[in-house]
This record gives C-alpha cells, sequence and structure tokens, in this order.
C-alpha cells in the first residue's frame, strides 16, 4: 500500500524556492513587498509542492485573518459599488480579503452583521456614516475591532472617517442654485431618522436659503425609500405644491432620474419650468436626457484612501486618522435659470 505522502509545509516550500520562511509569508500575504523574481519563486514552489496555506491555524496563532468587514445600506445603490470596488482592490493588493454585507437601512440589521463579522474574526469593520446605537461602538471597543467610517466626513467626532462633508457638498450646489434666481424649492430625500447623510444634505440646503436670506422652513420637503419609481412618485407630491417649486433636489441620482422621468411623462419641460438636481454623479447621471446637474463624489478615491487607511493601520500599526475628499457640483443639462 502506498503510503500518504506528507502535508508540504511552509518551511519546504522556503527550501524549495532557496527563500526565508519569513519572504514565503509576505509573498503570500502581502505581494506587494516581495520582488517579482522571489514572488516567481515561491508561487513555482508552492505550485510543485502542492502548498495550501492553513489560514485557520495562522488566525489562531496571531490573532489575524486578514480579513476587513465592508458593511452598506444597500447593494442596490450603484454609489457603493464603485467605492467598495477600489476599496477591496487595495485590500487585496496587500494581501487582505473583505467581506461585505448590506443592510437595507435597518440598524438592527447593521448591529446582527457587525457582530457576525466579528465573531467570523474581521480585523477591522469600514462602516458607512457616523449615526448608530453608541452601545455599538462600545462593543467593538471592547472587541479591539477598529472601524473607519466614511461616506461621511466631521473631523471634530470621535471616530475616524474617510469621507466627504455631506452638509457643505449641498449647500454649495445650493447656492449656486438660489444665484440663478430660485427661490421656491423642494427636496426629495432618503429617510433622515437613522441616515447623517441625507440629514447633512437637507441641512445645507437649508444653510444656504439661511444665507440668501430665504425662509429655510419653506423647503419643500418629501422623504422616500430608494428608487426610481419612488423618485416618480415623490417628484408628484412636491409637484402638488402651490406655488410649484421652480428647482428640486434630490438626495441621489437615482431619485433624481425618477423625477426627470416623471416629468418628462407629464410634459412638465425641465429645465424651462422645473430645474432638477441630483447629488453622487454616478453613470446613470450622464446618460439620461437632458444630462443631471448634481454633485461629484469621488467614490474610487474615497475607498482607495479607506482601503490604504485600513492597512496601514493593521500591517504597520499606523493610527487612524481622519480623511476628507472633496466634492464638487456638476452642472448639466436639468439646471437652468428661473
Amino acid at each position: 500500500m502506498t503510503s500518504q505522502r506528507p502535508t508540504p509545509t511552509l518551511q519546504d516550500v522556503a527550501s524549495r524556492a532557496g527563500v526565508s520562511t519569513a519572504t514565503v509569508s509576505r509573498a503570500i500575504n502581502f505581494p506587494d513587498q516581495v520582488a517579482s523574481t522571489t514572488r516567481s519563486k515561491v508561487n513555482a514552489a508552492i505550485a510543485a509542492l502542492g502548498y495550501s496555506p492553513n489560514f485557520g491555524a495562522r488566525a489562531m496563532a496571531a490573532r489575524r485573518t486578514n480579513t476587513i468587514g465592508a458593511i452598506i445600506p444597500t447593494m442596490e445603490n450603484a454609489i457603493f459599488a464603485r467605492g467598495l470596488q477600489a476599496f477591496q482592490e487595495e485590500l487585496r493588493s496587500n494581501g487582505f480579503t473583505m467581506l461585505v454585507a448590506s443592510t437595507a437601512y435597518q440598524p438592527t440589521t447593521e448591529e446582527e452583521q457587525i457582530r457576525s463579522l466579528v465573531a467570523r474574526g474581521a480585523d477591522a469593520l469600514l462602516l458607512i456614516g457616523y449615526h448608530r446605537d453608541p452601545a455599538i461602538y462600545d462593543f467593538l471597543d471592547a472587541q479591539g475591532v477598529p472601524v473607519l467610517l466614511t461616506w461621511a466626513f466631521d473631523p471634530e467626532a470621535a471616530r475616524p472617517s474617510v469621507g466627504f462633508n455631506n452638509s457643505a457638498a449641498m449647500q454649495a450646489m445650493a447656492q449656486k442654485v438660489i444665484e440663478m434666481g430660485h427661490r421656491r424649492l423642494a427636496l426629495i430625500s432618503a429617510e433622515t431618522a437613522q441616515n447623517d447623510r441625507a440629514s447633512g444634505r437637507r441641512d445645507g440646503i437649508k444653510r444656504a436659503m439661511t444665507v440668501a436670506s430665504l425662509n429655510s422652513d419653506a423647503l419643500c420637503f418629501v422623504e422616500t425609500k430608494y428608487g426610481i419609481d419612488e423618485g416618480a412618485a415623490a417628484f408628484d407630491e412636491v409637484m402638488a405644491q402651490e406655488p410649484r417649486p421652480t428647482a428640486v433636489f434630490c438626495g441621489n441620482d437615482v431619485l433624481a432620474v425618477g423625477a426627470l422621468r416623471r416629468a418628462r411623462e407629464r410634459g412638465i419641460a425641465v429645465p424651462g419650468e422645473v430645474s432638477i438636481i441630483g447629488f453622487d454623479d454616478i453613470e446613470l447621471a450622464q446618460v439620461v436626457y437632458p444630462a443631471l446637474t448634481t454633485v461629484h463624489v469621488p467614490h474610487r478615491e474615497m475607498g482607495r484612501k479607506a482601503g490604504q487607511a485600513l492597512v496601514k493601520l493593521l500591517r504597520d500599526g499606523v493610527a487612524l486618522e481622519p480623511i476628507e475628499v472633496q466634492t464638487r457640483p456638476v452642472f448639466r443639462g436639468t439646471l437652468g435659470p428661473v
């Protein structure tokens, strides 16, 4: 009877490749830190020996899994996809794996997913926005799991973030709209109660109105769920006001596209009778007609910088620091003067 072949070890790979075990470990976990010729030798030795890293044993020994969890409000919104793709690319190039989950904007679901990812050994978490029960942060602190926030930015906040100031971004856009003569403004928004990004965008419009000596309480405000159909229905609601608004802001581009579709269905000229403004600058904003005026958010830059920050923390012990990315108004065909 043929004897069972011994399971190859890290030392076996190192001996065959003619390098140290530390170099083999770096080639597996952090390939960008190893010269390409050395990496080729290690990969050839791994293939020849049939070596498979024992990640479970390594995690138990080092109390590390090289896994980072990312929890987003929804997988239906394209804005998160672009940022997370860049985040994952940065992690992968440094030997880390991303696990992603979505909450459907439900705080209890987010808490369950946070506890689940921690139980599975996530070394760190990426979360969207600041607003959540303080007990969740206490739990993460007790577990020794660092958390980085994104899609929001407040340098005074207790938790570090890589993101942008939602209020300032929308205020800058609203100021331009007001400068074009618009005085009757409306906002179609996601629910704001558990969403500091949505509430920040609303507050930005109100602040711009106050600066322009307009009554911010006169802002026509409608909350709805995310979706094109929802944006269309909300547009009907705001246009039922008397007098009608001349500019309709939307909390994201998808809601804005829904509003634009409904305006076309009703024969309401855009921007002749009403201007429509979005937020995020996803690809959809450029392909609709007229092309959508919106706020550009650098999603890939934000995801990449968030990945770099967590890699530096976990690999090199570099503390997390707040990092702000810059948004900018993008003027296209759906915005015109009154």
